[in-house]
């Protein structure tokens, strides 16, 4: 795991606070807007601690056309244990994650 894609965070659960807990973003990625923006509402309201998360286009390098670009939704804050719940939301809209 690169230090650009990992945020520190103590943990509660370990005496003193002294373990620290990689908080990683994610990317989901989608083909349609509507599909982005979707999941970025239902995450925002499935975990109202993180927020909604943002959506942004990405444009694909080397390519010209505008309908090629990706549309991603970038989630932060979240612990492992909410991943499938994020995996399955995100599969029903056609999209995948990659760590951010």
């Amino acid at each position: 795991m690169s230090p650009a894609n990992a945020t520190l965070r103590m943990s509660p659960a370990c005496p003193g606070g002294t373990h620290e807990r990689p908080e990683m973003r994610y990317l989901l990625v989608f083909a349609e807007r509507d599909d982005a923006e979707e999941v970025a509402e239902a995450l925002g309201e499935r975990f109202p601690a993180l927020g909604t998360p943002q959506v942004v286009r990405e444009t694909l390098a080397g390519e010209d056309d505008a309908e090629d670009a990706q549309w991603l939704v970038v989630l932060e804050g979240l612990d492992e244990g909410g991943l499938p719940e994020v995996d399955a939301l995100v599969e029903d809209h056609d999209g995948w994650r990659e760590p951010g």
